[in-house]
């Protein structure tokens, strides 16, 4: 009993409350709108965490972000805290510059930060479907400096101009995806999807890494630009199959930016 006084008087000391209105399922409030939270495995309701805001696809809610096993299960595993807002009309706002959606993600952020001890050197952005275009378009404009971008078929357009630039780029796309089709380059250049990102971070030449994989179904060829201006990276995995989140990937990812 005493430990747990210790805690939650070092919570309210921090400013920070972990008592909300909502929970897993039932969403959380904010100016009209609303999202969704789930909090890692094991938190001792102190220590900072690394935030993953994903934005969900085309019909669907945060509801099912916050239990997926390939979103939330990577997430609630390796510390991270999830976030999943709510597209108004179960969609996004990704089409043009200065997007709604963009504000009200921003938004999200600040509201959670209230409420759990968020690290910000550790922001990371993801989605899929519509929700991969949202998160290109949310790092794009973000007032947020964003860590990583995961991103799951679906870009912007590779000639946008971009105000902000996440620090690291990881995106997975499909060969043979017809709902959100691979942006295939001059001749075929598989590497083109990422095009925008290497420009705007001034890289250099990619190399290939070779093939990996996480389930027998699913191989990638990543292609890497290590040497980029701003000091960040840029990564891009191509498989040959269609449109979905590939088992393990968004782990995998995590794993690697965190050093686990």
């Amino acid at each position: 009993m005493r430990l747990i006084l210790i805690l939650l008087s070092l919570i309210f000391a921090s400013g920070f409350s972990v008592a909300q209105t909502c929970s897993e399922q039932v969403p959380c409030q904010l100016d009209g709108r609303s999202y969704h939270v789930k909090a890692p495995d094991g938190w001792d309701g102190v220590t900072p965490l690394p935030v993953m805001l994903h934005f969900h696809g085309w019909a669907r809610q945060g509801t099912l972000i916050v239990k997926h096993s390939r979103i939330s299960g990577a997430t609630r595993k390796r510390g991270v805290l999830l976030l999943a807002p709510n597209g108004l009309g179960k969609s996004w706002d990704y089409w043009s510059p200065n997007s709604d959606d963009t504000t009200f993600a921003d938004a999200v952020i600040e509201d959670a930060a209230k409420h759990y001890p968020i690290d910000r050197s550790k922001i990371f952005i993801s989605g899929y479907s519509y929700g991969s275009a949202m998160a290109w378009r949310f790092a794009c404009e973000t007032k947020h400096s964003v860590a990583a971008l995961l991103s799951v078929s679906g870009t912007l357009r590779q000639s946008e101009t971009c105000t902000s630039i996440p620090k690291e780029v990881r995106h997975v796309h499909g060969t043979t995806d017809t709902v959100m089709d691979f942006p295939f380059g001059p001749n075929g250049d598989t590497t083109y999807p990422v095009k925008l990102w290497r420009d705007a971070k001034e890289c250099g030449v990619g190399v290939r890494s070779g093939r990996w994989s996480v389930a027998p179904k699913d191989t990638f060829v990543r292609t890497n630009w290590e040497e980029c201006e701003d000091g960040g990276t840029v990564r891009i995995d191509v498989h040959a199959r269609g449109h979905f989140i590939p088992v393990g990937w968004f782990a995998r990812q995590l794993d690697e930016i965190l050093g686990l």
